[in-house]
């Protein structure tokens, strides 16, 4: 996307309907997609916060069906926290229309924007630095599996096609080791020969008998609020790639992502396992939330997700080294190739034990 400067925000946030005037904009550089800003209202000495977004058209090609997911989504997620006691306007995130009435505005250059309510007194993690804390996301990620059970997921549009189709990845992967296009192919036989044994879990899901549902297909601990004051796990954020799927490939990317002992992009593998206790205190506390939801082959499957996830994952890095860095951002040279073998580690280590 081409970069936008202070106007351009000030403009888009005039087209939708605040509760004051704007008087800050303070960019916000947290997301790695979407260019994000938080602005600030007044209105008879009450200040109010939101957060307006660019929304990164390059990768989301049809951003209107990606608003109409996640305006049926919230809806449907209010209703049911009402029903329940709860807070909508903190456990959920609430979509701002723009004056018109629309969930979505375009400006004259193309660049279509959104805002949300700012959920206030809430924080953030990249890391599960407190085992408990992971244990709250699992929490949450189950509870939101449980409350979205019963919604017609083949309604929703798919925002981004095959995104956890591995068996189209794993072609994906074998096209660009033939074609070679950045001469590495030859450096990284060992990493390639692991994922080309391992080509069973490309057909894992083939012919499953589990039930398509709505899942957030980014089910990291990143993507989830926490209120400041009882740290408790409240409400599950960055809906883009909410679409029909499989619980299992959420379960597996939480699992990918928060129970390893070291970064995705670790160059030592020695710091790089897979943590057996942050992963059945995961396990766990999803399954108390979401586990009457569910089917019996989805319980059975969910370690399975967390391989499958992986070796998933392994592919898209080693393709994008080989293919020469030219979809996952990097700032230094072989940090893909780093990431992928921070995957094939986990990998190995899921394999012996679950």
């Amino acid at each position: 996307m081409k970069k936008v400067g202070s106007q351009d925000y000030c403009s888009a946030a005039e087209h939708f309907d605040l509760a004051g005037k704007p008087v800050s904009f303070h960019y916000n550089n947290s997301g790695h997609i979407n260019d994000t800003v938080i602005v600030q209202t007044e209105e008879g000495g009450k200040i109010r916060r939101y957060i307006l977004q660019r929304i990164n058209t390059d990768i989301f090609l049809k951003p209107d069906e990606l608003m109409e997911n996640i305006v049926h989504v919230t809806g449907f997620l209010k209703e049911k926290i009402l029903a329940d006691g709860g807070d909508p306007k903190r456990e959920t995130l609430t979509v701002i229309m723009t004056k018109d009435g629309a969930p979505l505005y375009r400006d004259a250059q193309g660049n279509c924007w959104r805002m949300y309510e700012f959920i206030e007194d809430t924080v953030c993690y990249d890391k599960p630095d407190l085992p408990e804390r992971f244990g709250q996301s699992g929490y949450i990620f189950g509870k939101f599996q449980q409350m979205l059970s019963d919604y017609p997921a083949g309604t929703l549009h798919k925002t981004i096609p095959d995104f956890h189709n591995t068996g189209v990845r794993y072609q994906a992967f074998l096209r660009t080791i033939e074609e070679n296009p950045a001469g590495r192919a030859g450096l990284v036989q060992e990493e390639i020969h692991f994922l080309t044994d391992r080509h069973d879990y490309a057909e894992m899901l083939k012919g499953t008998a589990m039930p398509l549902r709505v899942v957030h297909n980014d089910a990291k601990l990143s993507n989830v609020l926490f209120d400041r004051s009882t740290g408790k796990a409240l409400c599950v954020i960055d809906l883009d790639t909410i679409m029909p799927g499989y619980t299992v490939m959420d379960f597996g990317d939480a699992i990918r992502f928060g129970a390893s002992t070291a970064s995705e992009d670790e160059p030592d593998l020695t710091k790089v396992h897979f943590d057996r206790h942050l992963y059945e205190l995961f396990h766990r506390k999803f399954l108390a939330e979401a586990g009457d939801a569910l089917t019996e082959e989805e319980v059975r499957m969910l370690p399975e997700g967390a391989k499958l996830i992986t070796y998933e994952q392994a592919l898209r890095f080693l393709g994008d080294y080989l293919a020469g860095d030219v979809y996952y951002h990097t700032e230094r040279p072989g940090q893909n190739l780093d990431r992928a073998r921070t995957q094939i580690r986990l990998l190995e280590e899921m394999e012996r034990e679950i």
